[in-house]
């Protein structure tokens, strides 16, 4: 690349610290053509993005075309803005004053590069070229299809739903396990149905050949399968001078075998992550692949360590580090930084949990008297439950918030049955769409359904087959008004988004009847509406809100939009990448970090610890770890509901003590005294949930 620049260019690489420019400029000079793969151990709060983006900008600097140059990440957003620094970098070191720097075309998600990879050599590998793709939800469906078709929704005994089939199968083909220690080990309760599942699979997999369409695990699943290849493999691989992956601690088995496949000797390889970030393993990711990187090569891996932190304080650095220290596995690294501070983390023990919620909110008020705004704090948890005294203690008080985590938006069962309307009037052939959406109206049910769709199919007209179709007596008012409002989103005079509206209109009702919260989820269907006013079509609006949905459901939310300023409600899975000025931790209770649900084995035990290391890193300036001395137990078998005593978190053993200021000061050593005082109830869910399945 050779260019003249406008004005002297300042040295591009001057904010790099030494640990930062060595992975920068790994592979340079004499030895370039014999250097191995590289890893990068990138502590929380070190740079990570700057060193990897950085690192491209360098390698287009040294001559590597940007076609030539495969950047993976997790997130469209990821993808753009490692670009957008890279190019920011180019600009720098060449003094542009204008005009646009190198595009990366091959840099976004495994599953979008998988997918154009698919699409390029689709004819080579038995593929349709005209394949198309489903998100989850209409994988889910297909699912709930052919387990249908197949006779299962019909059995006596209680056979998974088809959200639990996705999530099997979807784990043994990222994790390229066998079906039997899939069930064994996440799915013990399902392990009775191994054979049906099987053959569920097997029929699951013909339907989509069938109809030429992959889901997001096959856009991984065929890219690996076509490494086997070794021509493909050979072709592919050389395509590509460089291949850089962020966050290799979140991938799983899968994408670990098409990076060595494409890769096989680690030159041009770069990976960056950080094992004590982990934490995905419900997704199928495996801290293996990073831990066991450097040692997957003839030549083993570069190894560099960023440890110094531009995030957190350091009492709070000195906190986070004790407590991941404590793993029995790990790459050795202590995050330090420049910003003093006389302030350490807290542990706050409060009586229970609506006490929990009145401390938080009092300090979230206070902080903002004192000017940190409320969108620089941040209250994290375990689960998504765990905030719901805090929600309403946050409302009683008029606080906004908007919650990141359990329900994504178009997860959330509400909005999936309107969308599904809209889709199945588009495409009135969509046995997926029309499958949901008639079983909706009460007096229909899967095998009514079919035989609709199928009348359907077999029409000239499939408009007027749902509107000459006969339901069953209970559901023919509400078929009426159904095929009423399905013709006029068919009619060519309705102009969008009045489409939507028409919509609302039909399915208000049965909200209001499936929904004991309608009235919350009702703000979800608000947010739908007004997201679906600032596209120009109904088409428009379907593709692109598949492509990039919104993160949180009102449900699972205030209403932001109306408010200049809002609290940040987040389990610590959503944190993650995260960072907030101020941060409190909900339960850092046992029973809740770790879960009682994940303390299994060792494997599990030690991924809730990185959890909590994780939360503890989001925070800048003030950390608080709340530990509720009671807190509800809900419908445990045999138990009812009850209170129990709760005590610290494993992960904090009295030694790291001295890392936090204890509060309130004025009760210090009552939470021992108290659990001594009263009569210990001590729980084992974990038992009992895997006993009640035997």
């Amino acid at each position: 690349m050779s260019h003249t620049p406008d004005t002297p260019a300042r040295d591009p690489w001057a904010d790099l610290n030494p640990r930062q420019r060595e992975a920068v400029e790994y592979g340079r000079g004499a030895h370039a053509d014999s250097a191995g793969p590289l890893l990068v151990i990138a502590g929380a709060g070190s740079g990570k993005t700057s060193t990897l983006a950085h690192r491209v900008a360098r390698l287009i600097l040294d001559g590597t075309d940007p076609h030539r140059l495969l950047l993976l990440t997790f997130s469209r957003r990821a993808a753009a803005e490692m670009e957008r620094r890279a190019g920011r970098v180019l600009q720098t070191v060449l003094g542009m004053s204008g005009g646009q720097p190198p595009a990366l075309p091959w840099a976004g998600t495994f599953h979008a590069v998988g997918a154009r990879l698919l699409r390029d050599y689709a004819s080579r590998i038995g593929l349709s070229e005209a394949f198309t793709i489903h998100d989850r939800g209409d994988a889910e469906d297909l699912m709930g299809f052919v387990r249908h078709e197949l006779g299962f929704s019909g059995a006596k005994s209680r056979f998974p739903l088809k959200g639990t089939c996705l999530a099997i199968y979807s784990r043994a083909v990222n994790s390229q396990a066998p079906l039997e220690g899939v069930l064994a080990k996440h799915f013990p309760w399902c392990a009775q149905w191994e054979a049906q599942l099987k053959t569920l699979f097997g029929a699951y997999v013909q339907a989509k050949q069938d109809q030429h369409v992959l889901d997001y695990d096959d856009l991984l699943l065929y890219w690996a399968e076509m490494m086997k290849e070794p021509a493909i493999a050979q072709e592919l691989g050389g395509a590509f001078d460089h291949v850089l992956v962020d966050e290799y601690q979140d991938t799983n088995r899968l994408q670990a075998e098409i990076l060595l496949a494409m890769k096989p000797d680690g030159r041009g390889l770069t990976v960056v992550g950080d094992d004590a970030q982990s934490i995905y393993s419900f997704r199928a990711a495996t801290v293996r692949n990073i831990l066991d990187f450097p040692s997957q090569f003839s030549r083993p891996a570069h190894v560099v360590t960023l440890d110094r932190n531009y995030r957190s304080t350091q009492p709070i650095l000195d906190a986070s580090n004790a407590v991941i220290a404590e793993a029995p596995e790990r790459y050795a690294k202590q995050l330090w930084t420049d910003r003093a501070s006389a302030q350490r983390p807290q542990l706050v023990y409060v009586s229970d949990e609506p006490g929990q919620a009145r401390w938080v909110a009092d300090q979230i008020l206070a902080r903002r008297e004192a000017g940190t705004r409320l969108m620089s704090q941040a209250v994290l948890f375990r689960s998504a439950s765990h905030s719901a005294a805090l929600e309403l203690e946050l409302t009683r008080r008029n606080i906004p918030f908007v919650k990141f985590g359990g329900l994504k938006f178009l997860e959330a069962a509400h909005v999936k049955d309107v969308l599904a309307v809209l889709r199945w009037a588009a495409n009135p052939l969509s046995r997926l769409s029309g499958f949901r959406v008639a079983q909706l109206m009460p007096g229909i049910g899967p095998a009514t359904a079919a035989r609709l769709l199928d009348a359907m199919a077999q029409a000239d007209r499939p408009v007027d087959a749902l509107t000459g179709f006969s339901p069953p007596a209970a559901a023919a008012e509400d078929w009426k008004a159904f095929a009423h409002a399905f013709v006029a989103l068919n009619d060519a005079g309705l102009a969008w988004p009045a489409h939507i509206d028409l919509a609302l209109r039909w399915y208000g009702p049965h909200l209001q009847r499936l929904y004991d919260d309608a009235v919350v989820r009702q703000a979800d269907l608000d947010q739908l509406a007004r997201i679906a006013g600032t596209f120009a079509s109904r088409e428009q609006f379907l593709t692109e809100l598949t492509l990039d949905p919104p993160d949180a459901t009102s449900a699972q939310s205030g209403q932001p939009l109306l408010d200049e300023d809002y609290l940040i409600l987040s389990t610590i899975h959503s944190a993650k990448g995260q960072e907030w000025k101020a941060v409190y931790v909900l339960n850092v209770v046992d029973g809740c970090i770790p879960s009682d649900m994940s303390t299994g084995d060792a494997e599990e035990i030690e991924e809730e610890r990185r959890l909590l290391y994780v939360a503890m890193t989001r925070a800048k300036e003030d950390l608080q770890l709340v530990v509720p001395q009671r807190f509800y137990v809900h419908q445990q078998s045999g138990m009812g509901d009850r209170h129990v005593y709760g005590t610290r978190s494993r992960f904090i053993p009295e030694r790291l003590l001295p890392l936090f200021e204890i509060l309130p000061k004025a009760r210090q050593g009552a939470p021992a005294a108290a659990a001594a005082a009263a009569p210990t109830v001590r729980i084992d869910i974990a038992s009992r949930m895997r006993n009640a399945w035997r």
